[in-house]
């Protein structure tokens, strides 16, 4: 057996959607201090993604914000257009799908709109993501994609049908990415129990919801550089015989 790379990313190149805070941020910067150059996605939030580029950067890693709704083909196509653009950049070895939205609301009243919303965020731009970097992959004979899922779409939870079942798709679209794909490409999921993040807040959740996500054996939240160091190992060599996993840092929400 050939020996293993660690966890070292050296000459790969990483994409990170929604990598301005939470989460993306985290993994965004662990990437990059294994070794990867990185791009870092945003919507909306330059001032707070260039500070990860300035992080990475002072750190003596390449990395570059890009701006882009990655739940619109039209977007990202634009987007990659840039990124080839950028003098040093090279093709993408590395595809972290975190980019995501949450909103608590009873069934009854969620609208439409509402679903078409956290279906198209949260499902839609691993989707419209995949499609667009899977190819170049392809061509070259490797490459790893990590998606963002959540322990909620294992779960389920009252108030969040639309988050539940765009998380539950987006695990049933890895498996299939990751069947279609391998052994070429390696397709796994993270879902990651309550993080401490915006989208876990006394601004986005209530506190009966808020009280739910603490009543896990672990008795707290997670911090963003624990499941980005999930991501970080679905990266690297060490995982390279996972395929179609779903890891669940979680504190022992779910336990399958």
């Amino acid at each position: 057996m050939s020996a293993f790379n660690g966890l070292s990313l050296e000459g790969r190149t990483a994409l990170v959607t929604g990598a301005a805070s939470g989460i993306g941020r985290a993994t965004a910067l662990l990437l990059a201090q294994s070794g990867a150059a990185v791009v870092v996605n945003h919507l909306g939030r330059a001032p707070e993604a260039q500070s990860v580029v300035d992080q990475i950067t002072a750190g003596g890693c390449k990395a570059w914000a890009v701006e882009a709704d990655v739940s619109s083909s039209k977007d990202v196509v634009r987007m990659l257009a840039q990124l080839a653009q950028m003098p040093g950049l090279g093709p993408i070895d590395v595809l972290v799908n975190n980019a995501g939205i949450i909103q608590e609301k009873p069934f009854l009243e969620t609208t439409d709109e509402d679903w078409a919303r956290m279906l198209s965020v949260d499902l839609g731009s691993v989707f419209v993501m995949c499609r667009a970097l899977l190819p170049g992959m392809v061509a070259r004979g490797h490459g790893v994609v990590v998606n963002i899922a959540s322990d909620l779409g294992v779960l389920g939870r009252a108030g969040f049908a639309p988050y539940c079942a765009a998380k539950a798709g987006v695990i049933g679209l890895t498996r299939s990415l990751a069947r279609e794909f391998a052994p070429a490409i390696r397709v796994n999921a993270i879902a990651p129990g309550p993080v401490e993040t915006a989208m876990l807040s006394p601004d986005s959740m209530s506190a009966e919801t808020l009280a739910l996500e603490l009543d896990i054996p672990q008795r707290r939240f997670a911090h963003p550089e624990e499941i980005a160091a999930t991501a970080l190992f679905l990266a690297s060599d060490l995982s390279r015989f996972y395929c179609g996993q779903v890891l669940g840092p979680n504190g022992g929400s779910v336990m399958p």
